[in-house]
């Protein structure tokens, strides 16, 4: 479990847990102390509220990257019933860094994708901390492939900082692996449903993030790069990483102003590890009305809708430059 107390929380934190011996104290005592007790509970509620609806973009980072925070298999398992996992990419072997399979959702046969980084230093080891290889791309292509062929919807859980950066994912052809996936998606006659919940880092994310709606949770980010990584590309050092988070419009808030992301899904007060069965209600109702809304249309009109999509991202200008 994470312990690190993040500086911008430290205060809040602190009260908390003073407040929480108040409370014990005033259990063992004869004096009742339950309306100043109540009363410093609103205030604290206030407190809490204006500190985590101010958080920075380098803010949003730190929060997105707690290992307190749930993972893809802790949705998976709230919501999902009768699972059925799968296996390897049926060319060099399985990676454990992404798991996927059959699963049941609220009347839906869907098929699940989620990166999972890991819960404690062992399985992040042998999670590679949800680095994905190629054959984790291939593995979910394969898995999406029977979503096709059997018509059922595909729910994906995004959550990496990247994908795996080393020379022999290189090797396997990382760059191909990704590339197919993006052009299968964007064709795959099912819908696909993609979440957010807490780092989308690069091509890693990409990987398995073409889809018709892309949900975020509230403090998740999403971005081309980390800023960590952005300020060693530009600086040469790791100094800069809160400028480069506010250059590169990463939060929830940001991606949907620009139309990246269709739905921010609102975490519990200071994020999702806070309240673990509101988050994961909040994120299975979301689910539910979007995939209520895709499996009602024609699969023309949806795989249309998803390439028109992806070809209003962004915007160019066609004018020449002054000689």
């Amino acid at each position: 479990m994470d312990t690190i107390v993040l500086e911008f929380e430290k205060d809040i934190l602190e009260f908390e847990k003073k407040l929480g011996e108040l409370k014990a104290l005033s259990g063992s005592m004869s004096t009742d102390l339950s309306e100043e007790i109540a009363a410093l509970e609103k205030k604290f509620l206030k407190e809490k509220k204006d500190l985590y609806s101010k958080t920075t973009p380098w803010e949003k980072v730190l929060l997105s990257n707690r290992f307190q925070r749930p993972q893809s298999s802790d949705y998976i398992n709230s919501l999902m019933q009768n699972k059925v996992e799968l296996y390897g990419d049926r060319i060099f072997g399985n990676d454990p860094a992404l798991i996927g399979g059959f699963a049941e959702f609220r009347g839906y046969h869907i098929i699940f994708l989620g990166q999972e980084k890991g819960k404690d230093t062992k399985e992040r080891l042998v999670r590679n901390f949800g680095l994905m290889h190629p054959e984790g791309y291939r593995k979910a292509l394969r898995l999406m492939k029977l979503a096709e062929k059997f018509n059922k919807p595909v729910i994906a859980f995004i959550d990496t900082q990247g994908a795996h950066p080393g020379t022999e994912a290189e090797e396997r052809g990382q760059a191909f692996s990704i590339a197919e996936n993006l052009a299968e998606m964007s064709a795959l006659r099912v819908p696909i449903i993609c979440v957010i919940i807490g780092q989308g880092g690069s091509g890693g994310a990409l990987g398995i993030g073409v889809a018709d709606r892309i949900l975020m949770l509230e403090n998740s980010i999403y971005s081309v790069c980390l800023p960590e990584t952005c300020s060693q590309i530009l600086w040469r050092d790791n100094k800069h990483a809160s400028e480069a988070a506010d250059a590169l419009k990463l939060t929830a808030s940001e991606l949907l102003e620009l139309g990246i992301i269709d739905e921010i899904i609102k975490e519990p007060l200071g994020g999702a590890h806070r309240d673990l069965d509101l988050a994961f209600n909040r994120v299975g109702r979301a689910l539910k009305q979007n995939l209520d809304t895709l499996t009602i249309m024609d699969i023309d009109e949806l795989v249309e809708s998803r390439y028109q999509k992806y070809r209003s991202i962004g915007r160019w200008d066609n004018g020449t430059m002054g000689l």
